[in-house]
């Protein structure tokens, strides 16, 4: 098997992995590695299908502006 190394990478995606690892009762090396895998095996067309699927069940729903929110939001 083969081995990779990832440097100068980010503290705070380091502990967001750390966090799901320990989630899935798994080492910090096995959960990066399972993720690295997970994302080696989709292709573009897969990818593509699942957009289109995820596209699909919104449609027909209405959804609100949240410019005004947002802005509300930012001026406190």
């Amino acid at each position: 098997m083969s081995q990779i190394l990832v440097r100068n990478l980010d503290d705070a995606a380091v502990e967001r992995l750390k966090s799901r690892a320990r989630a899935h009762g798994r080492s910090l090396q096995a959960e990066a590695k399972d993720i690295l895998e997970q994302s080696a095996r989709i292709d573009v067309a897969e990818a593509r299908k699942l957009v289109d699927c995820i596209r699909r069940s919104f449609e027909g729903r209405k959804f609100v502006d949240s410019t005004e929110l947002v802005r509300e939001d930012r001026d406190r």
